[in-house]
């Protein structure tokens, strides 16, 4: 499943974040990854530990508790806290797997990548290339969102930035361990959750709400791994 989240940001938050970025210290991305991970990735990032990095993904973290939709997707047990990279002169990162794993720094806690995550900072129009390209079901799909936005996608999912050819690309990732492991659960746990919304809009007295949200939260306490 992936999922498109408009608006994570407002623009007043996003101002303030691309003012920041736009005059941190980066260093190279191939220091964050691993061996194999390292021959495919041509970017920069913030370094994890700076002060900036970590206020930043405080925010973004604070900002994804309140999101609903963010909420429903994931359904999120464990967020890992987000990271920063930039993409400009012909920067790209090959087709890859994230790991499986991730360790929660300065801590002896793990997190499982169930589902992916970017936030865009840059719009589209200020650089060239930079999609985030993922193998889904169905084909590659080709990402590109304004800024302020966010897109999810299984951790498990085959995927790559393209070369950036003009301009840089401004952009938040972090990894979540979800409720519930399996994709195609997720899926229609969220379906399902839209669907209630959408009827307690339209006809909140309906007797068929109060029902759904039970087969809802019932799935729920089935498939969730806590």
């Amino acid at each position: 499943m992936i999922v498109d989240i408009p608006d994570l940001l407002t623009q007043e938050q996003l101002q303030q974040c691309r003012q920041a970025l736009m005059q941190a210290e980066w260093v190279d991305g191939r220091q964050t990854a691993g061996h194999a991970a390292a021959r495919a990735k041509h970017n920069q990032q913030l370094p994890p530990a700076s002060p900036l990095a970590v206020q930043l993904g405080e925010f973004i973290l604070k900002t994804l508790g309140n999101h609903p939709l963010f909420m429903s997707a994931a359904l999120p047990l464990k967020v890992l806290p987000p990271q920063f990279n930039r993409y400009q002169d012909g920067g790209d990162y090959g087709n890859h797997v994230d790991s499986a794993v991730f360790s929660v720094p300065d801590s002896p806690h793990r997190i499982r990548s169930d589902l992916s995550a970017t936030v865009f900072f840059s719009e589209p129009g200020e650089y060239d290339g930079g999609e985030l390209v993922i193998e889904d079901t169905y084909g590659p799909r080709s990402v590109k969102l304004p800024a302020g936005h966010m897109v999810l996608y299984p951790g498990s999912s085959l995927h790559r930035v393209t070369p950036v050819t003009r301009g840089a690309r401004l952009a938040s990732f972090f990894w979540i361990q979800s409720l519930v492991r399996e994709d195609s659960r997720r899926s229609l746990l969220f379906e399902l959750d839209q669907s209630i919304q959408q009827l307690a809009q339209t006809d909140p007295e309906h007797p068929s709400r109060v029902r759904l949200m039970g087969v809802y939260h019932n799935l729920l306490r089935q498939w969730s791994d806590t």
